[in-house]
C-alpha cells in the first residue's frame, strides 16, 4: 500500500536545520521556517566584522537554495508557538500586519532553532548571531537595523567595522571578556586588522580555551603574548569595581568592551513545561530524551511532550540527559557548536523515520524501536583561528577538562579551517562538492571514536 507522505516542520535554517531538510525530503513533505532570509556561517562571522567583504563568502539567501535546489518549502516568518498536543505551529509570516498569524499543522517537528549569545542582554544579543526575533528586536542595542534581511545584517557589519576603524585611529584600549575560542578569535582578528589598538583579554578560568588541552591553550597564549595582547586569568568580570580595572592595568577603564562569554536560550515559542529551570544563561533549554524527543521537565513528571513527534536538535536543547554531575544513565553536556548539532540532527532524522515506519509501515522490515543518541566524537573538535594566518586544531576532547589532543597548528591549521569553512558553506548551499566531502562525515558506516563505537548509521537507513 502506498501511503501519503507525512508533513515535517523544521524550525530554524542553520546547520542542523538545512541538514535535516536534506535528510528528510525524499520521504516527507518538508517545510522550513526561519525568521531571517539568510544562512550565515556563524563560526567564521567574526572575520566579517574586521573584513566586511568576507561576509559575501559566508552567507547566502535561503529561498533560492531551500526551494529551488533542495526542493522543499520555505516560510520566512517567526514561530510564535509550537503546540505538541495539537501538532500545530503558530507562525507570524514576514510582512503580515501585527496580530496576524498562520497556523501550520505537522505530523513531525524538528526544532533546530539554535540559541543566542550574550547572557547579560535581556534576550541574549551579540555580534555573532543576528537579532531576528520580534521581542529581541524591541530591546536590541541596534534596533535601528533589521537583521532579518541580508542587507540589514550587512549594515550592522559595516557599522561595527567603522567603529573599529575609529577606535584604531585613536589607538584605543579594548577589553575582551572571555578567553574561550570566541574571545581568542575575536581578540586576534582585531589585532591583525587593527594593530594600533591595545587589547586586553580576561577569563575567570586559569587559562584560555577553558577545558581544552594545555597544548592548545599554551599555543594560543604564546601567540597573543607575541602580538602584545595582555592576558589576565582567574579574573571575575566586575566592571563596576575600580579595583577590577586596576588589576587588569586599565585604571581609567577602556574605550570599548566586548563580552564573549556564555549562551542564552531563545526557546520562547515552546510550552513552559518543556523548558529547563536551570542551565547556561538562566535556563530555558528544551528537555529531551535519548531518542532526541522533546520531554516535559522532571518537575512536571517527565515523559515525552505531546505525541512524541517533536525532536529538539543541537543548540536549542538542554545539552545533556540526566542529572549533574554524574549524568547516570544519560549523557554529559555537549558543546553548543555546529558538528554535534548536525550529528544530533542525523540521530533525530533516523528516529523520525523509524517512528513513521512503526506507525504506518513501509520498507522491507518493520523496526522494533528507535535508536539512542550518544556523545559524538566530533563534538570534541575545535578549530581556533589566530588571525588569518595562524590557528590551532583540537580533536578527541570530551566532557573531561583538559581532554583532547592538539593535532594541527600554525599555517596548516589556518588552511584547514579555510577548507572547512568553504566546503561547509557549499554543502549548506546544496552544492555537490561540499556534499561529497561532508556526507560521509555523518554517515560513516562505523563510529570508531567517541561514545558510539560500532553503532552503524547505515543500519538505520529505512
Amino acid at each position: 500500500m502506498v501511503h501519503e507522505k507525512r508533513k515535517v516542520l523544521i524550525v530554524g535554517s542553520q546547520f542542523s536545520g538545512l541538514f535535516s531538510a536534506r535528510e528528510l525530503k525524499p520521504h516527507f513533505h518538508v517545510t522550513v521556517v526561519d525568521a531571517k532570509e539568510i544562512f550565515e556561517y556563524t563560526p567564521g562571522v567574526l572575520r566579517a566584522f574586521v573584513k566586511p567583504a568576507h561576509f559575501d563568502s559566508l552567507s547566502f539567501t535561503l529561498q533560492p537554495v531551500v526551494e529551488r535546489r533542495m526542493g522543499v518549502k520555505l516560510i520566512w516568518g517567526e514561530v510564535k508557538n509550537l503546540d505538541g498536543e495539537k501538532c500545530v505551529a503558530t507562525i507570524k509570516p514576514m510582512f503580515t500586519p501585527a496580530g496576524v498569524f498562520d497556523e501550520i499543522a505537522f505530523d513531525y517537528c524538528m526544532i533546530c532553532a539554535g540559541c543566542n549569545f550574550g547572557p547579560f542582554k535581556p534576550m541574549g544579543e551579540s555580534l555573532w548571531f543576528p537579532t531576528i526575533h520580534e521581542e529581541g528586536r524591541k530591546v536590541s542595542d541596534w534596533a535601528h537595523i533589521d537583521e532579518r534581511f541580508i542587507e540589514g545584517r550587512r549594515r550592522h557589519i559595516l557599522e561595527e567595522f567603522h567603529t573599529l576603524m575609529t577606535l584604531n585611529e585613536k589607538a584605543a584600549t579594548l577589553l575582551i571578556v572571555g578567553a574561550g575560542f570566541i574571545g581568542v578569535e575575536w581578540a586576534t582578528e582585531i589585532e591583525h586588522y587593527f594593530p594600533n589598538m591595545k587589547i586586553t583579554i580576561i577569563d575567570f578560568l586559569p587559562k584560555c580555551l577553558g577545558p581544552l588541552p594545555d597544548g592548545a591553550a599554551e599555543y594560543c597564549s604564546e601567540y597573543m603574548h607575541s602580538k602584545g595582547i595582555k592576558e589576565f586569568y582567574n579574573m571575575k568580570y566586575a566592571p563596576q569595581d575600580p579595583e577590577f580595572w586596576k588589576t587588569i592595568e586599565l585604571p581609567d577603564k577602556c574605550d570599548k568592551e566586548y563580552v564573549c562569554i556564555g549562551v542564552k536560550a531563545s526557546n520562547y515559542f515552546m510550552a513552559p513545561e518543556t523548558l529547563s529551570d536551570k542551565g547556561p544563561g538562566g535556563g530555558g533549554w528544551i528537555h529531551f530524551n535519548k531518542f532526541m524527543q522533546v520531554e516535559k521537565k522532571p518537575q512536571m513528571g517527565g515523559g515525552v511532550y505531546g505525541k512524541g513527534t517533536m525532536f529538539a536538535v543541537g543548540d536549542c536543547n538542554y545539552g545533556c540527559i540526566g542529572d549533574p554531575p554524574k549524568f547516570e544513565g544519560g549523557m554529559p553536556p555537549i558543546p553548543k557548536i555546529s558538528y554535534p548539532g548536525e550529528e544530533q540532527a542525523l540521530h533525530a532524522c533516523k528516529n523520525l523515520h523509524i517512528m513513521d515506519q512503526m506507525k504506518y509501515g513501509g520498507g522491507c522490515c518493520k523496526p522494533k524501536g528507535m535508536k539512542a543518541t550518544w556523545w559524538p566524537w566530533g563534538a570534541g573538535m575545535f578549530a581556533t583561528s589566530l588571525g588569518p594566518h595562524d590557528a590551532c586544531f583540537v580533536m578527541g576532547a570530551n566532557e573531561n577538562k583538559g581532554s583532547g589532543y592538539t593535532v594541527n597548528w600554525w599555517i596548516p591549521a589556518a588552511l584547514q579551517k579555510e577548507i572547512i569553512e568553504t566546503t561547509k558553506i557549499n554543502e549548506m548551499a546544496d552544492g555537490w562538492i561540499g556534499f561529497m566531502i561532508w556526507h560521509f562525515v555523518h554517515h560513516t558506516p562505523v563510529n570508531m571514536w567517541g561514545k558510539g563505537p560500532f553503532m552503524s548509521h547505515c543500519s538505520w537507513v529505512p
